[in-house]
C-alpha cells in the first residue's frame, strides 16, 4: 500500500503460494488444452484447471480494444459455499447465490457502502461500488481523534496520507491538528488528532468526501469459448462449474486409460505366473525374445505389451509373495476402474466429485471475510433482508460457542417419543447448549449468561447447506468474551419503550428493565443485568407491565408472582430474590403470563420426558418463596431442562446435547396436573440429555403438514 506500484507482470518473479498449486493440480493429466506458445517453442494451456472459482476469488483487471474487465476479489469460502450451492441447485437464482456471497472482500478490508449496487452487479454484472476505509472515532476531553485502520482496495496509504496533510496545510482541514502514520508490520494505523472543541463530525464528512472512499466500477466481462461476455453470478458460477465438470471428466478419462492399461499388463501377468514352469522352460529354449514373445502370444493369447512385459520380468518376480501382490495390486486397479467408470458414466457421481474438491480446498484455505457491507444512506438502498426469504429458523449453539441457523421445515413433525433427527454434529468434546426458535428476519437482542446484550438480524447469522455441520464460531458475528455463551434471544422488532425486558439467573435474582434502554446498543454489546461472579443470566421475557411471572427450577418447583413484585431498575443491576431455591437447585426458566392465559405450561426434563399443565393451576404467591411442585423429577426423568408456555397446536422443536432434534406437536404430550411424571417426549440415549426445548407458534406452521416416522435418523 505504499511507494512505487509493483512492476508489469511480465517483469516480476514470485513464490507462489501454495495455493497457486490448487490452479495448476492434474495438469499433466490431460484435463485442458494446450497450445503453441508465442514463438512456437514451446505450448501453454489454454486455461488452467483451476479447482477453485479463481476468476471470482482473485478478480480480476485488464483492458483490450474497446473492451475492460474489472472483477473484484472475493471471499473464498464464500464462492465455494455458492458454487456447491448451484451445483445441488441448477435452477436457483442470483438472489439464492447472495445468500452464500455477501459481496466482495477485499484483501485491505475497509467497508462497502450500501447492498443494492452490489445486488445489481451481481444480477447485471456491471456496477459501482462506494468502498469506505475502516476508522473509529475516539471520543478525548482534550480533542477527539480519528483512527484509519483499513484503506479502500487499491488506494496508496503513503499517497493517502499526503493529500490529507495538504488538506490540513491548505486550511481545508482547519480542525486537524496532528497527522501521525503509526502502521506497522500488525496492520494500519493513520491517526488524525483533532483540536479540542472541533466539530467531528463535520471533520469526518470532509475525510469521507475527499479522502476516505473511493468508486469500485464492476465489470465483470470475461472470455466464454474465446468471446468475451458480460456475465452475472450465476451465469460466472455456472461456467467454472462446466469447466470444471470437463476437467474432472478429462481427468477420469486420463486416469481410466492408465489403470486400463495397468490391468492389461497384470492380467498378462497373472497369466504367466499361473503358468510359471511352462514359461520358463519356453523362455530358456527360445532362440531369441522375438521368439518367445511369439510364442507367448500364440500359447497364451496375450498381447505385444503383455508379452514384452513377462519377457522382461526377472525371476525373482516369480516367487508366491510375488504373484499375491500382483493380485492385489490388480484387485486394486479394478476397483479404481469401476470408480472412474462410474463417475464418467453418472452426472450425480461427477457432480459430487466436484463438489467435494471445492469442500477440500475451503476446509485447506477458508479465512473469514475482511470486508464489511454497510447500510448507505442514498434512496432506494436495499437491506440484506432482500435476498432472504422470511421463514421459521432454528438458532443453536454450543457449549464450544458454535453458532448456526437452520430452517425450521427441515425437521419434520414427528409422533412424541421419536429419537428425532440429526440438526447439528458438533466436533468431538463439544455439546449443544442452546437452541432458540425465531423469524429469519426478526432483529434479536442476544442475552449472554453474563449479562452482555447484542442485536443482530437473524439472517446475519451463519446458516450452513448441510442439517449436519456444526456451524461457525460465535465470535464472527458476537463479540462474546471467552467462555461467554448466549443464554436467551427474543425479537425486538415490536417492541415499545415501555414494556419490559425481565431477566432471571441461575440462583434466582429477577429485574425488570424499560425496553426503552435497549435501543442504541454498541457492536461490543451493553450491559442487560450483571449476575455477579458466582451466577448467570439464565432466561428472558418480554412483558407489558401487566403480567405474572412463572420461574421454574431444575428440581421440578415452580413459583408464580406478580411482575410489580419486582421493581424496575437499571441495567446494571443485580436484580432482586424471585425464588427461594433449595440447597442443590437452580432455575430452568421462565414465562410470563396473566389471568387470561388459557395456555398450558410445557416442562421438559433432561431425559426426555414432559408434560402439560394449565398455567391457571399455578396459583399466584408471593415473591421469594419455594413454590409448588410442578414435574417429579428423580432418576427417571433427570432434572428439568426447560419449560415454555404453550398452545395445543403449538409445534415444539427439542435438541440433545448430541444435536438430535425432534419437532412435534404440544397436543402430542398429555395434558395433566402439576406434581406428576409427565410422558416420553423424546427418546433419548443413555450418554445424551435434552439441551433445549422452544415452541413454535400455530400461526407459524402449516396444519396439514404429514408427520414423519419417529426416530427416522440417528
Amino acid at each position: 500500500m505504499d511507494g512505487d506500484p509493483p512492476a508489469a507482470m511480465r517483469y516480476t518473479e514470485a513464490r507462489m503460494a501454495s495455493i497457486a498449486e490448487e490452479l495448476l493440480e492434474d495438469i499433466d493429466a490431460d484435463t485442458v488444452d494446450f497450445s503453441s506458445n508465442y514463438d512456437d517453442r514451446l505450448t501453454e494451456p489454454d486455461v488452467l484447471p483451476a479447482a477453485f472459482p479463481n476468476l471470482l476469488v482473485n478478480g480480476s483487471s485488464g483492458i483490450a480494444v474497446g473492451m475492460s474487465t474489472n472483477i473484484p476479489p472475493h471471499n473464498l469460502g464464500e464462492v465455494i459455499d455458492a458454487t456447491i450451492h448451484l451445483l445441488r441447485n441448477p435452477d436457483c437464482t442470483v438472489a439464492d447465490l447472495t445468500e452464500h456471497v455477501e459481496g466482495p472482500d477485499f484483501p485491505t478490508g475497509g467497508e462497502i457502502v450500501g447492498r443494492a449496487p452490489v445486488r445489481k452487479a451481481y444480477e447485471t454484472g456491471r456496477g459501482r461500488l462506494r468502498m469506505r476505509a475502516a476508522y473509529d472515532v475516539v471520543r478525548r476531553d482534550g480533542g477527539d481523534r480519528i483512527v484509519i485502520t483499513e484503506v479502500p482496495y487499491q488506494q496508496n496509504k503513503a499517497s493517502l496520507v499526503e493529500s490529507i496533510a495538504e488538506d490540513v496545510n491548505e486550511g481545508e482541514l482547519a480542525d486537524v491538528r496532528d497527522l501521525r502514520d503509526e502502521s506497522d508490520r500488525d496492520g494500519v494505523r493513520i491517526v488524525i488528532e483533532l483540536k479540542r472543541g472541533a466539530n467531528t463530525e463535520v471533520v469526518e464528512n470532509r475525510l469521507l468526501d475527499d479522502h476516505l472512499e473511493r468508486t469500485f466500477g464492476v465489470i465483470n466481462l470475461a472470455l466464454v469459448d474465446g468471446e468475451p461476455k458480460v456475465l452475472d453470478l450465476k451465469e460466472t458460477l455456472a461456467e467454472y462449474v462446466d469447466h470444471r465438470k470437463a476437467v474432472v471428466r478429462r481427468r477420469s478419462e486420463h486416469e481410466l486409460g492408465e489403470a486400463e492399461d495397468r490391468a492389461h499388463i497384470l492380467e498378462g501377468r497373472l497369466r504367466a505366473l499361473e503358468n510359471a514352469e511352462r514359461v520358463i522352460e519356453a523362455i530358456r529354449d527360445a532362440e531369441d525374445r522375438d521368439a518367445a514373445r511369439t510364442w507367448l502370444r500364440e500359447e497364451f493369447g496375450l498381447s505385444e505389451e503383455q508379452a514384452e512385459h513377462v519377457v522382461r520380468m526377472q525371476l525373482g518376480s516369480l516367487t508366491s509373495l510375488e504373484a499375491d501382490e500382483v493380485r492385489e495390486e490388480y484387485g486394486e486397479v479394478q476397483s479404481r476402474i469401476e470408480r472412474l467408470e462410474a463417475i464418467l458414466e453418472d452426472e450425480t457421481e461427477l457432480r459430487e466429485v466436484v463438489i467435494e474438491e471445492l469442500e477440500a480446498v475451503k476446509a485447506e484455505y477458508d479465512d473469514e471475510r475482511r470486508t464489511r457491507i454497510v447500510e448507505g444512506d442514498g434512496s432506494g438502498d436495499l437491506d440484506r433482508g432482500d435476498f432472504i426469504d422470511e421463514h421459521e429458523t432454528v438458532i443453536v449453539l454450543t457449549e464450544e460457542n458454535y453458532i448456526k441457523r437452520m430452517p425450521v421445515d427441515w425437521f419434520d413433525p414427528q409422533h412424541r417419543g421419536g429419537k428425532g433427527i440429526i440438526g447439528i454434529r458438533p466436533k468431538e468434546g463439544d455439546r449443544v447448549a442452546r437452541a432458540f426458535r425465531v423469524n429469519s428476519h426478526d432483529t434479536l437482542l442476544c442475552f449472554t449468561d453474563r449479562g452482555q446484550v447484542y442485536d443482530l438480524k437473524a439472517y446475519d447469522l451463519p446458516a450452513p447447506d448441510s442439517r449436519r455441520a456444526r456451524g461457525s464460531p460465535a465470535v464472527n458475528v458476537l463479540d462474546l468474551d471467552d467462555g461467554e455463551q448466549l443464554a436467551a434471544v427474543v425479537s425486538c422488532d415490536e417492541l415499545d419503550p415501555e414494556e419490559c425486558v425481565v431477566t432471571v439467573t441461575r440462583e434466582g435474582y429477577a429485574k425488570r428493565t424499560l425496553c426503552g434502554e435497549f435501543e442504541n446498543i454498541l457492536s461490543t454489546g451493553i450491559i442487560a443485568a450483571d449476575p455477579g461472579e458466582d451466577d448467570e443470566l439464565v432466561d428472558v421475557a418480554i412483558t407489558d407491565g401487566d403480567r405474572d411471572l412463572v420461574i421454574a427450577t431444575r428440581d421440578g418447583m415452580t413459583i408464580r408472582f406478580d411482575e410489580d413484585e419486582v421493581r424496575s431498575m437499571g441495567r446494571s443491576a443485580r436484580g432482586v430474590r424471585g425464588v427461594d431455591l433449595r440447597e442443590g437447585d437452580a432455575v430452568a426458566g421462565m414465562v410470563a403470563t396473566d389471568s387470561e392465559d388459557d395456555r398450558h405450561l410445557l416442562t421438559v426434563t433432561r431425559n426426555g420426558y414432559g408434560k402439560r399443565t394449565p398455567l391457571s393451576e399455578y396459583r399466584p404467591q408471593s415473591r421469594y418463596g419455594k413454590g409448588l411442585v410442578d414435574i417429579k423429577t428423580g432418576d427417571r426423568n433427570g432434572p428439568v431442562a426447560s419449560v415454555k408456555a404453550v398452545d395445543p397446536a403449538d409445534h415444539l422443536v427439542a435438541m440433545t446435547e448430541r444435536g438430535q432434534t425432534m419437532r412435534t406437536r404440544a397436543g402430542e404430550i398429555s395434558a395433566v396436573s402439576r406434581n406428576t411424571k409427565g410422558v416420553t417426549v423424546m427418546t433419548v440415549e443413555d450418554d445424551d440429555a435434552v439441551a433445549a426445548v422452544d415452541a413454535l407458534p400455530v400461526e407459524a406452521v402449516s396444519e396439514d403438514e404429514p408427520v414423519a416416522a419417529d426416530g427416522a435418523e440417528n
